[in-house]
This record gives C-alpha cells, structure tokens and sequence, in this order.
C-alpha cells in the first residue's frame, strides 16, 4: 500500500445534488462542477488544480462548510464572519466519511489575517497566543500550519501564497509527515513545488469536469518547466511577438 493510501480516510467521497432548484446561479455554470456527479478521495493528500475560475475554491470552501469550519477559516470551534459570500454548494453536497476526525482545520490564505486576529482575541481565553501578527507574512502563516501536528482532516486553500520556495519545500515536509500518521489533507494550490509531492493525488478541474492528472500534466509544471529551461524564447514570444 502506499505510504499516502489510507483507507480510513475523514472523507472518502463528495457526492453533488445537482436537482436542487436553490443552488447559486454561478455555481451551476461552472462547467468543471456541473460535468461532475462526485468526487472520489483515495489518498491522504488531495490536490485541486486548474485555472482560475474553474471551480476549486468553490468546492473547496463548500466542503469546508459542510463539515462545519468557519467559512473564513480556523477550527470548527472558530465562530465569526466579517464577509460573509460563500455560495451555497455546501448544502447541495453529500460527504461520504470513514473515520471520525477528532480535530481539523480549515485554512484560506486570502482571509488568513483575519483568522490570525481571532487567534490573538481567542488566546486570551487560555492557552498560548502565538504572535502571529509580529511576524512577516510568510513566516506566521508558516508557523500557524506548523502548530498544528495532530491527526485530523486538513482543508487548505492556497497556503503557498505567502511563502518562498524554500518555505514551500518546509511546508511539503510537514505536510508529508503528518499525512503518514493518518492525517488528510484537500489543498487548493497552483505550486509546481507543492504538486511534486510523491504519491498525492492531482485533481484537475476542467471545463469535462474533474479528472485525475500526472505531476507533469499539471499546468503548473508545465508552463514553469518552460519557462525555466527556454526563458528567452518564451519572453520573446510572449511579450515581442506580434
């Protein structure tokens, strides 16, 4: 078996209720969701990939919600809102669980300042306030993920937008050690570094709907590989080419 294959997965399937007469409008015309009747997991670590647009985030935040986190992000225990616009796929979904998840964390980097805000306001409550605000970007949300070490289920919208590649290769590791000790974790991400972590599962969305793609095949990957090793050619092309 592999080493991210657990068969006692917190989510083991997303199943859409695509009859419902309430769902959003903008919901039912993303073409990568609507072509979809479920989605499988199989793996402690899950990647959504794809364009901007396509969905990802989308069904990201609604299985976030469906589960009870915070729409902004943090724990379940996390109660607050100061934009409230999540669509409402979340009630139009089925999860289909295997083990009971006694921790989990939902995090979404563009709402991340404010879950470091009610993480100062909660600390007061008891426990250990974790600064988050005196630190850079990059290194608080670093270190807000590396605090958190117990097995549970892990929800993560972009978390490579704060830090460098170094910091990515940091996160890939931890990531990857808490996934052998039963965790799981869904990740939204456009990192070719994160993306190159063995053995996870790559879910591309599409406008067929959602299908599972190879490291290579990830746009990430290719359009970075291109530009890595024909730079040149390819500024040329795309900024002097008429």
């Amino acid at each position: 078996m592999s080493a991210l294959t657990n068969r006692n997965l917190f989510i083991k399937e997303i199943i859409f209720n695509w009859n419902a007469e309430d769902l959003d409008y903008y919901v039912s015309d993303i073409s990568a969701l609507r072509n979809t009747e479920s989605v499988v997991l199989n793996k402690n670590i899950t990647f959504f990939v794809g364009e901007n647009g396509t969905g990802k985030s989308t069904l990201l935040e609604a299985i976030a919600l469906a589960c009870g986190f915070n729409g902004e992000g943090g724990t379940i225990n996390y109660s607050f809102t100061t934009y409230d616009d999540y669509s409402n796929l979340h009630d139009h979904i089925k999860i289909v669980r295997g083990e009971k998840s006694r921790f989990g964390y939902f995090l979404r980097a563009e709402s991340f300042y404010n879950v470091a805000s009610k993480e100062e306001e909660y600390s007061r409550m008891g426990g250990t306030p974790q600064q988050l605000h005196y630190m850079s970007h990059g290194e608080s949300f670093l270190r807000f993920i590396q605090n958190y070490n117990g097995k549970g289920l892990y929800i993560l919208d972009e978390p490579e937008a704060a830090l460098s590649p170094q910091r990515q290769l940091t996160l890939m590791i931890h990531l990857m050690d808490m996934a052998k000790d039963g965790s799981q974790f869904i990740i939204v991400t456009h990192s070719p570094i994160l993306l190159a972590m063995p053995e996870a599962t790559i879910l591309s969305f599409e406008d067929g709907g959602i299908r599972e793609i190879s490291y290579e095949e990830t746009e990430s990957y290719q359009i970075t590989k291109m530009m890595i090793e024909n730079r040149e050619m390819f500024l040329s092309k795309l900024l002097y080419d008429e």
